[in-house]
C-alpha cells in the first residue's frame, strides 16, 4: 500500500508538488507527457547548462538537485523508466545557449540511448552538447561492454559539474570537472529488502534475516546474499569492496583525502543511518588510512521504499573539495558544507545550584552503616532484583498497550542502582532517595525516568521536611503520598487514570493506615503489597486518562493491566518481602 492516488499519475503529481514548494523551479511546457523540471533562474546566455535525469523513484534524485550550482534541468521518466528522447531534447533546447550543455547520465542502457540520441539531434541543430556517463557501482566485477551501473556517486558528479558551470567555466572545463568526478567515485550498497513498484505485489527477493550486497537501485540482483549482522561488519565489507586491495576499483592511498557519502536507499531510519555513518567514518580512517574531509549522510538517491544504504567514496584531488563546498540553490543538497572532524571534544555540562545541592545532600557516602541502613539497602536490592526478573513480563504487558519497553526501561534503572548501591548514603534516607531519583532519571530516560525522578525527589523532600532520620512507617507513607502528589501534579494523572499511581497510592494509604493502627512492620508491608497488587489488577477495567495508553483504543486496553502499575506492584512486593518482620 502507498499514499498515492493512482500509480499511473504518481510521477506527474509528485513533480507538481515539488515545483509548488520550490519557488526557483518550473515545469516545461508539454507536461505531463514531457516531464522536465527547470531551474527558472538559469542564465543560458552566459552559463553552461547541466542536465541529468532518468527514471523516477529515486527521489530526491534528480529533481531535488535542480537549482543554481547544480542542475539546470532534470528529465524525469516514469518510475524506473528512462525518459524519452523528445523529453531530453526539450530540456537541452530550453537550457542551452551559446555556452552549451552537459548531459550527466547514469549508466543504464535506456538512459544512454535516449540521452545520446537527444544529444546528437541537438548537435545537428547547432547546439554544443557533451555527455558523461557515471558508472560508479563497485558491486559487480563484470567488465562487459555495458559496464558498471550508475548509482549514488552520480550526485557528487552533479555537484562538481554544477559548481563549475556556476563559476562561469566553459563547456570543456565543466565536462572535464564532471569526468574527473566520475573517475574519483566508487559506490556499493546493501539492502534488507527489495523495492516495490506502486500497484505491484511486494518484492520477496530478500528474505527475512537476509541482506543483499550490491542490490541494484531498481531491484536488480546484487553481488551476493548473506545473513543480517552488525552494521559495523557490513560497512567494513562495503568499504573493502569499494577500496580494498582485492578489488582495487577505487584504490585509496594512505593519507589520501576523501569525501564519504552515506546514502539512504529509501526507508532506513535516521537512527540507523547515523549509526552507519559513525561506523563508516571510523573505518575509512582506521582501515583505509584515508583523511576524511567531508561526511554526507541522508537521502540522496533512493530506490522507493528499499530498506538499505549505500556508501560512496570520492577521492579529493585538485579543486574537487572547492566544487563540493560551493553554494547551491538545490533543495536536496545540504545548505552548508558538512566539514568532518574526527576528534570533536565533549563539551562539559554546566553545573547548576540544584546539582550542587543534590551532591551535598547525598554526599555522605555509602558503607554498611547501622542495622537500619543495611535493611534499607536490602529493600532497595530486592526491588531491583524483582524488576530485573520481571523485565520480560512487563515488556509483554506494555506491548499490548504501548511500545513494549516498560520492562527494559525499568531494568536499566534497576541495574544502574545495583551498580551504585554500595555508594548510596543509606544512613540518610532522604539523601538515598535523592541519589536514587537522579540515577533513575539518568539511566532510564524518557517518561519513566522522569516520573521516578520526580517521585523520589518528592519523597526525599518529605523525609527532610519531617526530619525523618529513621524511616518509620508513618514517615514512609507520608513521603510516598507526597511523591504521588508530585507525579500527579507534573504528569497530569490521578487515581483511576490507569497509571502507576493506581498501585502506588493504595500502597501508600495502606501503610498510612497501618502506621495509625500501630501495626507490626510485617503486617503493614503485607497490606501495602496487597493494596498495590489490587490496584494494578483494577487497571484492567480502567479507561486510560493519562500516559501513552491514553492514545490507545479502549478495547485494546480491556483485560490488560497497566504496565506501570504492575511494575509498582512488583517492587512494593519485593520491598515488603525484604522488610519481613523488621521495623526501620
Amino acid at each position: 500500500m502507498a499514499l498515492i492516488n493512482d500509480p499511473s499519475t504518481v510521477v506527474s503529481e509528485a513533480l507538481e508538488g515539488v515545483v509548488a514548494a520550490s519557488p526557483h523551479l518550473a515545469l516545461l511546457d508539454g507536461f505531463p507527457e514531457i516531464k522536465v523540471v527547470l531551474d527558472s533562474t538559469h542564465d543560458k546566455a552566459t552559463k553552461v547548462s547541466v542536465v541529468s535525469g532518468g527514471g523516477s523513484g529515486h527521489e530526491p534524485g534528480m529533481v531535488g538537485y535542480v537549482g543554481a550550482g547544480m542542475l539546470s534541468a532534470a528529465v524525469c521518466g516514469d518510475v524506473f523508466a528512462s525518459p524519452s528522447e523528445d523529453a531530453v531534447l526539450a530540456a537541452i533546447r530550453s537550457t542551452a545557449g551559446k555556452a552549451g550543455c552537459l548531459l550527466i547520465v547514469m549508466n543504464y542502457t535506456g538512459d544512454r540511448l535516449n540521452f545520446g540520441a537527444a544529444a546528437e539531434r541537438a548537435k545537428a541543430e547547432g547546439l554544443a552538447v557533451e555527455m558523461v556517463v557515471v558508472a560508479d557501482d563497485c558491486a559487480l566485477k563484470s567488465k562487459a561492454a555495458v559496464g558498471r551501473r550508475g548509482v549514488a556517486g552520480t550526485v557528487l558528479v552533479h555537484k562538481c559539474a554544477g559548481a563549475a558551470a556556476a563559476s562561469g567555466a566553459s563547456l570543456a572545463e565543466v565536462t572535464a570537472a564532471a569526468a574527473a568526478a566520475v573517475a574519483a567515485v566508487g559506490t556499493m550498497g546493501v539492502s534488507l529488502t527489495g523495492c516495490t513498484l506502486f500497484g505491484q505485489p511486494r518484492s520477496s527477493r530478500v528474505g527475512p534475516g537476509e541482506l543483499e550486497m550490491g542490490l541494484g537501485i531498481h531491484g536488480e540482483p546484487g553481488a551476493y546474499k548473506g545473513q543480517v549482522r552488525p552494521v559495523s561488519d557490513i560497512i567494513e565489507e562495503l568499504l573493502t569492496h569499494i577500496a580494498g586491495q582485492a578489488e582495487s576499483y577505487l584504490p585509496i592511498k594512505k593519507g589520501e583525502r576523501v569525501a564519504l557519502l552515506c546514502n539512504n536507499l529509501g526507508s532506513t531510519t535516521p537512527l540507523e543511518m547515523a549509526v552507519a555513518a559513525k561506523a563508516a567514518a571510523e573505518l575509512v580512517q582506521r582501515r583505509l588510512g584515508a583523511q576524511l574531509e567531508r561526511l554526507y549522510c541522508g537521502r540522496y538517491l533512493t530506490s522507493l521504499e528499499m530498506h538499505g544504504l549505500s556508501l560512496t567514496l570520492m577521492r579529493l584531488h585538485g579543486d574537487t573539495l572547492q566544487l563540493l563546498d560551493a553554494p547551491t540553490q538545490a533543495s536536496a543538497w545540504p545548505a552548508s558544507p558538512p566539514h568532518f572532524c574526527s576528534s570533536k571534544p565533549r563539551l562539559p555540562v554546566p553545573a547548576g545550584a540544584t546539582d550542587e545541592q543534590e551532591q551535598e545532600q547525598d554526599g555522605s557516602g555509602g558503607g554498611e552503616g547501622g542495622e537500619e541502613a543495611q535493611l534499607l539497602g536490602r529493600c532497595i536490592s530486592a526491588a531491583c532484583e524483582a524488576l530485573l526478573a520481571a523485565e520480560a513480563e512487563l515488556n509483554a504487558l506494555d506491548a499490548k498497550v504501548g511500545d513494549g519497553d516498560c520492562g527494559s526501561t525499568l531494568a536499566k534503572g534497576a541495574a544502574a542502582i545495583q551498580r551504585q548501591l554500595a555508594c548510596l548514603p543509606l544512613s540518610d534516607p532522604a539523601g538515598a532517595a535523592v541519589a536514587l531519583g537522579r540515577t533513575c532519571g539518568r539511566s532510564m530516560g524518557g517518561t519513566s525516568g522522569g516520573v521516578y525522578k520526580i517521585l523520589l525527589t518528592a519523597v526525599a523532600a518529605s523525609l527532610r521536611q519531617h526530619k525523618a532520620h529513621c524511616l518509620t512507617l508513618a514517615a514512609l507513607a507520608s513521603a510516598l503520598l507526597q511523591g504521588g502528589e508530585a507525579v500527579s501534579k507534573y504528569g497530569g494523572a490521578v487515581l483511576g487514570s490507569r497509571t502507576m499511581l493506581d498501585a502506588l497510592l493504595p500502597a501508600a494509604k495502606a501503610l498510612q493506615t497501618a502506621a495509625q493502627a500501630n501495626q507490626p512492620a510485617a503486617q503493614a508491608a503485607s497490606s501495602a503489597a496487597a493494596a498495590a497488587a489490587a490496584g494494578a489488577e483494577a487497571t484492567k477495567g480502567m479507561a486510560a486518562a493519562a500516559g501513552r495508553s491514553s492514545y490507545v483504543p479502549g478495547e485494546a486496553l480491556a483485560g490488560n493491566a497497566d504496565p506501570g502499575a504492575q511494575a509498582v506492584a512488583v517492587w512494593v512486593a519485593a520491598v515488603a518481602g525484604a522488610l519481613g518482620s523488621s521495623l526501620l
